[in-house]
């Protein structure tokens, strides 16, 4: 085996020295890394512009002499070197040069650093704009803000798939619907994208086609089509091809749904890489908790008889029709033994998610426009969505808008300590903003129509576990709360600033705007009726020098907004994040860590993440998740769900002893506390070795 000199260096943080620890050890790893490996793999050239020349003749990159002169794109990429950036740990810099540096053509060679990447990055999104570029360059330099993997790794490319992240779509129920988003999906994944499904309307197993009875084969097939077409379309082989599908619990489908993620099930059921999830409206959560009957639906009989689909239905309103129509297909289960079932399904396999519908739509502020019906990959976004009508050659098809939407976070510790939380959060709904408008799918109707139409983009955030245990504050504690109030209603206000600056700069706004909760200023009364400040002195102490929005802020942003419109119809949604969080040096998105010291497995070698900013001294302020309160994660999540008009990826965690009735009450608390979703569940094994933040 090759000799790797900083993988040994980062192993030696394990061996304790004087009863701590080796931490600087990672430090020595780095260098290592650059000296021993990077540097000797790397092609360096004489100065910028024969790089610059050599990239775009080679079909690397993109012509940018046509958007800039090079003194411009030298500006840049000085600025960004000036600041004399080190990658804070191995994993930092491993995961760059593994996942997101440009290589060339024979997979061998280096043909950026990191500054290139962000300074490349930076002149794409700005299109010609100096200012913008500089601005851009700055802020991810200072690693205050990192855009989502696909915007990351293929700004500026000429080979590259898309910039967005996320691609979602409702299947309908005829040979033509489905047959459209097999061929939208796997266009999709070839481009990179992540591809949700909502196969809800697909009629059930065992219902009539043509009024023929017991033709239909429900969803699984259709499933293991599109596990099949996720995995043979992937990114150029640079990302693979990724997906998931949706199913309403109401769908009589719903068991064999389910059953597909059992790891001793039959082969031909078993889906292994396709991801699951479970919309779960209100009704079911109350027939649950009252451990009532409950029946699930064959929803092409739902249709016959109503004219609508069961999961465009409000349950609370159609449920009792739905069980005394004798038209309408039902089979009677129990709802708690449901639950019950998705919890061992989840403690099995992690599967399904969970998509709190009803909650979604409470908060909605599109609700006149449109109602959210399933989530993505990571189950954080909460969009409208509508089913397109596809039909036969010589019929016109009726194409309604899909959901498209691209992510980045915001670094809360660097934005806080550097006090650019409005500067940070403007500046990232910019380069969003950005990516939206250079997005257009044509190969996929339903995708671009709802692009061009709602402008949507996602912004999130990173290192929350990081920050706090930086400012020696514990997850779980009245400080974490009053924070995340304070820093997510900030994030809020300064997004929707920024997009109403953009929709005048434009002059225009997302489609129907006028119909919107922003419009009628439904949506800022809980802003102009109660002032979200700091309530306790270590909080108040974090913010000083930094301006909170007042009511008084919020009355004008009030009147803006319904005067002047905003250009995105949805702003924020805070994904998991983890591999781009590993670039930054911090924790993923907004959930505690798992272990103080993260262990990878790499091939032949294993190497040690350490906790951003962790020392000695604050240690045991890296609680791991498992040794947690769930409801008190659950409760800083709701505190964050309050500002943020879309979703947070939300993992739950527990421990081979937990009950699978500890975690079906884990989903009617977080059901109850406003969740919009919860993403995976992850267990830890009884087995498993003391966990690090006990073992000094």
């Amino acid at each position: 085996m090759e000799n790797k000199k900083w993988i040994y260096l980062n192993n030696e943080i394990m061996l304790q020295k004087d009863g701590e620890y080796q931490l600087g050890k990672d430090k020595e790893a780095v260098y290592s890394y650059f000296v021993d490996y990077v540097n000797k793999n790397t092609v360096f050239f004489h100065n910028l512009k024969e790089k610059m020349k050599y990239l775009i003749k080679n079909n690397y990159y993109i012509d940018f002499y046509e958007m800039y002169s090079h003194d411009e794109i030298k500006e840049i990429f000085k600025l960004v070197y000036g600041k004399k950036f080190r990658f804070a740990s191995f994993m930092s810099a491993s995961k760059f040069y593994q996942s997101y540096a440009l290589m060339d053509d024979s997979g061998e060679k280096f043909l950026e650093r990191y500054e290139d990447r962000i300074s490349i990055t930076a002149l794409y999104l700005a299109q010609g704009n100096m200012e913008k570029a500089r601005e851009y360059a700055t802020m991810m330099i200072n690693q205050e803000y990192q855009p989502a993997t696909p915007t990351f790794l293929n700004s500026g490319k000429k080979r590259s798939g898309e910039l967005v992240s996320c691609f979602l779509d409702e299947m309908g129920d005829s040979l033509s619907d489905i047959g459209y988003i097999f061929d939208s999906a796997m266009k999709l994944s070839s481009m990179g994208g992540g591809v949700s499904i909502n196969l809800s309307k697909i009629r059930a197993r065992g219902e009539s086609i043509k009024g023929v009875e017991n033709c239909a084969s429900g969803v699984l097939p259709i499933m293991k089509i599109l596990e099949d077409i996720f995995s043979y379309a992937n990114q150029l082989g640079a990302r693979a091809g990724a997906g998931a599908v949706y199913l309403n619990v109401f769908h009589s489908d719903i068991m064999e749904f389910l059953d597909s993620k059992k790891i001793n099930v039959d082969e031909k059921i078993r889906i292994k890489s396709l991801s699951i999830g479970v919309i779960v409206p209100d009704k079911f959560m109350q027939l649950a908790m009252n451990d009532e009957a409950c029946y699930i639906f064959y929803p092409h009989t739902v249709y016959q008889a109503y004219g609508q689909y069961l999961d465009e239905m409000n349950m609370n309103e159609m449920y009792e029709k739905l069980v005394d129509n004798p038209k309408v297909r039902k089979k009677k289960i129990n709802a708690r033994e449901l639950l019950v079932k998705i919890s061992q399904t989840q403690k099995e396999s992690g599967f399904p998610y969970l998509f709190f519908k009803d909650n979604a739509n409470k908060e909605h502020a599109l609700k006149k426009n449109g109602n959210v019906k399933f989530s993505n990959l990571c189950n954080e976004i909460c969009q409208l969505s509508e089913v397109s009508e596809i039909n036969s050659y010589y019929e016109e098809d009726v194409i309604r808008r899909g959901i498209s939407c691209n992510l980045g976070s915001l670094n809360i510790a660097t934005v806080m300590e550097n006090k650019r939380v409005r500067e940070a959060t403007r500046t990232a709904i910019d380069t969003l903003t950005t990516v939206s408008d250079l997005t257009n799918i044509d190969a996929v109707p339903t995708i671009k129509k709802a692009n061009e139409e709602l402008h949507s983009v996602g912004l999130g955030a990173m290192n929350l576990h990081g920050f706090l245990v930086k400012n020696y504050i514990m997850y779980e504690s009245k400080e974490a709360l009053d924070f995340c109030n304070v820093f997510f209603m900030m994030v809020n206000f300064y997004s929707l600033e920024r997009s109403m600056e953009i929709a005048v700069e434009k002059g225009e706004t997302f489609k129907d705007f006028d119909k919107s909760e922003y419009a009628n200023g439904n949506y800022f009364e809980k802003y102009i009726t109660k002032e979200y400040l700091p309530q306790t002195e270590k909080v108040k102490k974090l913010f000083e020098g930094i301006h909170i929005p007042n009511i008084e802020d919020w009355k004008k942003l009030k009147e803006q907004v319904m005067k002047n419109g905003i250009y995105n119809a949805y702003r924020m949604a805070i994904a998991p994040n983890q591999s781009t969080s590993y670039i930054m040096n911090s924790t993923a998105s907004v959930m505690p860590v798992v272990d103080t010291i993260e262990v990878r497995e790499y091939g032949d070698s294993t190497t040690y993440y350490p906790m951003p900013y962790l020392t000695n001294d604050n240690w045991f302020f890296y609680k791991s998740a498992y040794d947690m309160d769930q409801k008190n994660i659950i409760n800083l999540i709701s505190v964050i769900q309050r500002h943020v008009d879309q979703g947070i990826s939300t993992i739950l965690y527990n421990s081979s002893a937990d009950t699978t009735r500890d975690l079906a009450k884990l989903y009617i608390y977080a059901h109850r506390m406003g969740l919009k979703s919860l993403y995976y569940t992850r267990t830890r094994k009884a087995t498993i070795e003391e966990c690090l933040s006990c073992s000094v």
